[in-house]
């Protein structure tokens, strides 16, 4: 670390402390002031990977607490815009096509990553290795077997701070307020936690072309086995293909499954459903032994309830059917939250009078002062700790999601050892556990 990185660093946990110890206000939000200095690189100095149409709102939140220096995307469109956006770089950061340069700046302390989630990982942990702190987008990880090499390199690089953006875990009024009714045990006991998801769009068949000039297709794909350009695997639908992603299951799944696993404590190393019913879920294409039969459509699942049963006899249901939120039923009442709402008599009669205080808030955001999704992350930075969208505790959600996601790809039960961390009885569904990655593309194990 240069004297330069030093000196800022060390102004930021001085500054942070210096404004919480002259609030008088106990849970405060922060502002770009509180890294304010005459020195211009007093200001963590961030660099963005993956500026698409999320990876842009995501490097303009950022540059409120710091200094974009540089972005980097495979679409040279989108870093020459994200570049010249005056919220991001401002004409002055670097674009790059290739992170690699970025991660080999020894001036750039943060790296945000919101790229496709099939790159999630290799770039995360090459950016642990690099020695920065690590904002990345959901879903985490594209296999099961990425879940244990990322906690792994988070255990390694543990003076790093690594943030999810699953920004639920933030909201006061509606989510938070869902998992501490749950928590305190006013629900009564857990029966049932139905978690609505929606279903993918259906597509194609889609025709091949030439990639665009400014897109590099082979680097794009990454891990991923080559194959022609079609623009509808690229960019936003690439969701839609299993080579990419889990489709709904890791897309709505990385928020509401992890909504539903932390209000049932469910998200701890060791812990989660013991068995995952695939057999209610279609595909918009042919499947045989967990692969489509065609190459030029959509192919993630579009209808699907899979049963997902805890040890203690709750049960999960991931589902397309219905709206989009989890609800919760106990022995003593039932609630409903979404984005939009929380509703349930438990909620009317406001059952957790008394019981939803701020020390109760700032309990569920591990002892930190409850405030704004990446304030929670510019916090920890300063002052250490982990953050309320912790890589252990996603990874449980991710395991739940990715077996959920292998269920209905073969139609039938599966069972899972959570404390094994294996898929068990089911030689065929073990083999799933991860990918091959493509030669050059191979993710780093630490």
């Amino acid at each position: 670390m240069t004297r330069q990185q030093t000196h800022r660093r060390d102004f930021i946990k001085k500054t942070t402390a210096l404004a919480a110890a002259s609030s008088t206000v106990p849970f405060f939000s922060w502002s770009p002031k509180a890294f304010a200095n005459q020195e211009k690189n007093d200001r963590p100095v961030v660099g963005c990977i993956g500026v698409g149409s999320m990876g842009t709102g995501d490097a303009r939140q950022h540059a409120r607490f710091g200094d974009v220096a540089a972005v980097c995307d495979v679409d040279s469109r989108h870093a020459d815009r994200a570049k010249n956006d005056e919220r991001i770089g401002k004409g002055k950061a670097d674009a790059y096509k290739d992170y690699r340069e970025l991660l080999d700046r020894n001036d750039i302390d943060v790296v945000s990553i919101v790229t496709p989630d099939h790159w999630h990982i290799k770039i995360a942990i090459e950016a642990l290795q690099a020695g920065k702190h690590v904002f990345i987008q959901k879903p985490l990880t594209l296999t099961l077997e990425e879940n244990q090499l990322i906690r792994n390199a988070c255990k390694k690089y543990n003076d790093q701070v690594f943030f999810i953006g699953t920004q639920q875990r933030s909201d006061r009024g509606r989510f938070m307020r869902a998992v501490n009714m749950v928590q305190k045990g006013l629900l009564g006991d857990i029966e049932k936690v139905t978690v609505g998801i929606n279903g993918g769009p259906k597509g194609g068949p889609f025709p091949t072309s030439n990639p665009p000039a400014e897109l590099d297709w082979n680097f794009w794909l990454g891990q991923a086995p080559y194959v022609d350009y079609i623009d509808k695997r690229c960019h936003y639908q690439f969701r839609w293909w299993y080579e990419y992603s889990g489709g709904k299951f890791t897309d709505w799944g990385a928020h509401h499954v992890d909504i539903a696993v932390w209000a049932l404590n469910e998200d701890k190393e060791g812990q989660g459903p013991v068995s995952f019913d695939g057999t209610d879920a279609q595909h918009p294409v042919p499947f045989e032994d967990g692969y489509p039969t065609v190459d030029d459509c959509y192919n993630t699942s579009h209808d699907f309830a899979v049963d997902c049963k805890f040890d203690s006899g709750t049960t999960m249901v991931i589902t397309s059917r219905g709206d989009n939120g989890v609800s919760f039923e106990g022995t003593k009442g039932r609630i409903f939250v979404n984005r939009g709402k929380i509703t349930g008599t438990p909620i009317e009669e406001n059952w957790d009078k008394d019981m939803y205080t701020d020390a109760d808030v700032s309990a569920l955001y591990k002892g930190k002062p409850h405030e704004g999704h990446k304030q929670n992350f510019y916090r920890c930075i300063s002052e250490g700790g982990l953050p309320v969208s912790d890589v252990y505790s996603h990874v449980q959600t991710m395991n739940s999601c990715h077996l959920a996601a292998i269920a209905a790809r073969l139609g039938r039960v599966i069972q899972w050892d959570p404390q094994a961390e294996k898929i068990v009885g089911d030689e065929q569904a073990a083999s799933m556990f991860g990918r091959e990655q493509r030669e050059g593309f191979e993710i780093p194990r630490v």
